[in-house]
């Protein structure tokens, strides 16, 4: 398999932290008499990683490991990418593209180690790569486009959804298929959009679909355990999180995004956006203290909520083009963003209401 895995960085991205920089050193020499803010009190300019050419769909954070911890993006461009993504001078610094795809990625993750990726496309295919060699290592095939995949915790299984409804389940072992079920009821077809393990429970996964329903199964029965109604619209977005608080579920559709107890998927919060829609694209992450979440959708601005409140505290702007996918990072230090406009922007938690 082709594969353009080379041990290269790219820094271009970071010219705009310079510009801005310079702007503000020279508006200080023209009025002296003025008090002249740095930017990250004005607004805040976040590190730009370019290399897409088309519409991301998904970014995904690995868990901390020893080598600290890393992202990885889908696109329409059909060529995943692995970044660094943790704090330090090579944030956001490309690793490698993984090629081989023939159609749109619509979703791309990392193991528990960040020692493999799985990439769900419209090619009717997920696949499975070494993310430290950049190769093939299997492909499963599907019958028709794979929007979602996720590993399990020990990295045993892989789960996958998408436009057939059957949430799939591989045993990566043996690579064969352990367990097939139905989103809804045979006669009703349904798209799974998101897929995705319970971070808590290793036999549940829950799968969100275009009748905006949310199912959480027990895998060793293949029985429905918890639905819940979110709207009447597509599950556009769907993530599990730990916090001091507790493990918590946030699904953004429509116009909407909910917060449950991961455990026992008792609604927790409700927060309509105003201004914000999740009908074509966009999502929402919550913050691993579970006191805010990022939201971003139908426009190019991206803003902070109080989770309890729903009220907005931040709003930045810096893409061209509509967000399409966020992720806070898993030590909530930064959080990225992918657009329409093809590039990934990483951005700085500020801390509001604290770490």
């Amino acid at each position: 398999v082709k594969s353009s895995w080379v041990p290269k960085f790219q820094k271009q991205w970071r010219s705009e932290r310079a510009t801005d920089s310079a702007k503000m050193s020279s508006l200080a020499e023209k009025a002296p008499h003025l008090e002249v803010l740095p930017p990250s009190n004005t607004r805040q300019v976040p590190i730009v990683c370019p290399g897409h050419t088309r519409p991301l769909t998904e970014v995904h954070y690995s868990p901390r490991t020893k080598d600290g911890f890393f992202l990885v993006s889908a696109c329409h461009d059909k060529m995943p990418m692995l970044r660094v993504g943790h704090q330090g001078p090579n944030q956001g610094d490309w690793i490698g593209t993984l090629a081989g795809h023939k159609g749109a990625v619509w979703s791309s993750k990392l193991c528990s180690e960040a020692l493999l990726v799985a990439t769900g496309a419209a090619d009717f295919s997920a696949k499975l790569w070494d993310a430290i060699t950049g190769k093939e290592i299997h492909e499963f095939a599907h019958k028709h486009i794979v929007k979602s995949v996720d590993f399990s915790k020990d990295r045993q299984s892989l789960i996958t959804g998408g436009h057939e409804g059957l949430l799939r389940v591989f045993d990566l072992e043996a690579m064969t298929l352990k367990t097939e079920i139905a989103h809804g009821p045979g006669t009703e077809k349904l798209t799974i959009n998101k897929a995705i393990w319970s971070s808590s429970d290793p036999n549940t996964a829950l799968t969100g679909a275009s009748d905006g329903t949310v199912h959480a199964w027990d895998l060793r029965t293949s029985s429905l355990s918890y639905q819940l109604k979110i709207s009447s619209k597509l599950i556009q977005d769907m993530e599990m999180t730990r916090t001091p608080h507790g493990e918590m579920l946030t699904v953004a559709s429509d116009k909407t995004v909910s917060i449950f107890d991961g455990k026992s998927f008792s609604k927790l919060h409700s927060h309509e956006m105003v201004g914000l829609h999740f009908g074509e694209e966009g999502g929402a992450s919550l913050h691993p203290n579970g006191n805010r979440f990022v939201a971003g959708g139908g426009d190019c601005w991206v803003r902070v909520f109080d989770r309890a409140t729903g009220a907005e505290l931040e709003c930045h702007k810096g893409h061209h083009g509509p967000v399409r996918c966020l992720r806070y990072a898993p030590d909530g230090e930064s959080f990225a963003t992918g657009s329409e406009d093809g590039t990934i922007r990483l951005w700085q938690d500020t801390g509001t209401q604290g770490k």
